[in-house]
């Protein structure tokens, strides 16, 4: 599966368009790991490989990250990231809640 497709493209902001909404910006796209935990809730793309939103992995936080990395990355079995085809836009800081809830227990 494709990281994204033309369609997924068009929805996303550019980097910086959605700074002033803070922890109200969307997370448009939703990429994971199937055979890890890591995951990635992205809010703005540059148009080519520079992507910003809110990584879940080791840490729950906002930040840059490439494109190309995330297509190189591998899970412990060897899976490649898959992008989560039933995910709703929704604000960030929203996200950022469950994970901290869920990481407190």
């Amino acid at each position: 599966m494709k990281l994204f497709t033309k369609a997924v493209l068009r929805t996303l902001p550019g980097i910086g368009e959605t700074e002033s909404q803070g922890l109200e910006a969307l997370a448009r796209v939703k990429l994971f790991t199937p055979d890890s935990s890591w995951t990635w809730y992205i809010t703005e793309f540059d148009g080519e490989d520079l992507l910003f939103g809110l990584v879940d992995g080791l840490e729950a936080e906002l930040g840059y990250f490439r494109l190309s990395e995330l297509q190189a990355v591998r899970g412990a079995l060897g899976l490649p990231i898959e992008r989560d085809r039933f995910f709703e836009p929704r604000p960030v800081g929203e996200i950022l809640e469950e994970v901290r809830s869920w990481r407190n227990g």
